[in-house]
């Protein structure tokens, strides 16, 4: 019940904010008071994004239900994600939900900041990254990937940590030796670590040699036996 009072909050916002006869998207985060805000921009890093798709007819009783955005404005990223994500030894889920958390794959957000592009690069960040055009999908991505992978760093690898400090700063995380006690911030961390989970997980082959007749029979399989190795 809780959940379609909601969404029947983010509908009428969207009729609100957009004409019948455009597909349409709304940012939804709460503020520090706990209450939910809505916007047509992305205004805050916590933002959740909806879209919302009318029926060919202009009636406003013929939108459809909001759902999280996914599709190929994300997948039109995914070499860039992949090739960066290996370059610095991240996991391309985890980009990938930084991504989306950050700008639901616009690239050209801009928070109230004044944060840019994909990864939301603030200016001094994307200066010191050498990114000179942050809303260029492939320097914002590069960028953000190579100061993901130097917050791993700074914090052994603890993804939580380095997520933290990507939204709050790594002073903040520093400050308090753990995930700053600010509900935004936690919020965040949470949404990443949740989407990275539900990404699938490539399936691992194991391999088995046998011998019949003198002869090496090779056997492939998903699930791991006594004896077996691990190919990929």
């Amino acid at each position: 019940m809780k959940n379609q009072v909601f969404r029947q909050l983010v509908l009428t916002a969207v009729l609100a904010m957009v004409p019948a006869v455009a597909s349409a998207q709304i940012y939804v985060w709460r503020d520090q008071a706990g209450n939910y805000v809505l916007s047509d921009k992305p205004k805050d890093p916590s933002a959740k994004t909806y879209s919302v798709s009318p029926k060919e007819t202009a009636q406003a009783s013929d939108f459809r239900t909001t759902k999280a955005t996914t599709g190929s404005r994300a997948e039109q990223f995914d070499d860039l994600i992949e090739q960066n994500a290996a370059a610095h030894g991240v996991s391309p889920h985890l980009v990938r939900a930084v991504i989306q958390q950050e700008s639901a794959f616009n690239p050209l957000a801009r928070s109230h900041k004044g944060a840019m592009g994909l990864m939301q690069l603030m200016p001094h960040t994307a200066a010191e990254l050498g990114v000179a055009n942050p809303y260029n999908p492939a320097e914002n991505i590069r960028g953000g990937v190579t100061y993901l992978k130097g917050l791993l760093v700074k914090f052994a690898e603890n993804v939580e940590l380095a997520l933290a400090a990507y939204n709050a700063g790594p002073t903040a995380v520093q400050r308090y030796g753990t995930v700053p006690p600010y509900r935004e911030t936690r919020n965040y961390v949470a949404r990443i670590k949740t989407a990275v989970d539900a990404a699938p997980k490539p399936k691992r082959i194991y391999r088995t040699i046998e011998i019949v007749d003198g002869r090496e029979i090779r056997k492939y399989s998903t699930v791991e036996t006594p004896g077996s190795e691990l190919v990929k």
